[in-house]
């Protein structure tokens, strides 16, 4: 059963991604037909603007029950086995540029400079992950198993008010910690996101944006599926 958290989310999440189909079906016309750079343009800015929202609406959830992101009921199980600290994980966009069709045509400035960003972004992943293994190691600490011991006594009636209070205060900095983990991840996936953009011309964000989409649609299909769900 969903709590009110996961509620109001699953619902924003099912109404965010019907607009990731909409723009996915914009990017591929726009990547197909010769339009104005300005129009091009404008689609890549409402395409990253929508990707901010998601980000701002998680964030706001994610400060009153950060547990739902690290995992959502929202999403499949195959969607779920691709999360990097709730997220897609950002060194797979490069792939996604390697792979595209005007990848042959990027120049070797815009190589050089995305070699530089692919290392600076793998740097900062690994401090990430350094960051969640020592959130995860702090839940094992000794301060920890004798505050859990603390509260299997309190479920049985067996110590109350001090105890009690110890042992939420621990737990909500375990929480607090869980979500600076998670905003900084997020920070590494939106800061992959920016500097790709900066790097490539008008019509490779186009394309780079529509890959990024069609990934995200098709693994949520396969998913669904492969769940059970329509």
């Amino acid at each position: 059963m969903k709590n009110p958290v996961e509620e109001r989310f699953a619902e924003f999440h099912q109404k965010w991604m019907c607009q990731v189909e909409e723009n996915l079906q914009r990017l591929l016309e726009a990547s197909r037909q010769i339009s104005p750079r300005a129009e091009r343009e404008a689609l890549v800015s409402k395409v990253t603007t929508h990707f901010k929202g998601y980000y701002i609406a998680k964030w706001e959830a994610a400060h009153e029950d950060v547990l739902a992101f690290f995992s959502p009921v929202w999403l499949s199980p195959l969607e779920n086995a691709y999360l990097w600290v709730t997220g897609w994980k950002p060194s797979m966009a490069f792939p996604m540029i390697e792979s595209l069709r005007p990848a042959a045509e990027m120049s070797e400035e815009q190589m050089k400079k995305v070699k530089e960003l692919r290392v600076k972004i793998r740097l900062e992943e690994e401090k990430v992950e350094r960051e969640m293994e020592r959130q995860q190691v702090a839940l094992a600490d000794r301060r920890m198993v004798e505050l859990a011991r603390l509260a299997g006594q309190i479920r049985n009636g067996g110590l109350m008010g001090e105890e009690n209070a110890l042992v939420e205060v621990a737990l909500k900095g375990l929480l607090s910690g869980l979500e600076r983990v998670m905003k900084a991840a997020d920070c590494v996936r939106l800061k992959t996101l920016k500097g790709l953009l900066e790097v490539l011309s008008p019509l490779q964000r186009v394309d780079f944006l529509a890959a990024i989409l069609m990934f995200q649609v098709n693994i949520r299909k396969w998913g669904m599926k492969r769940a059970g769900f329509r």
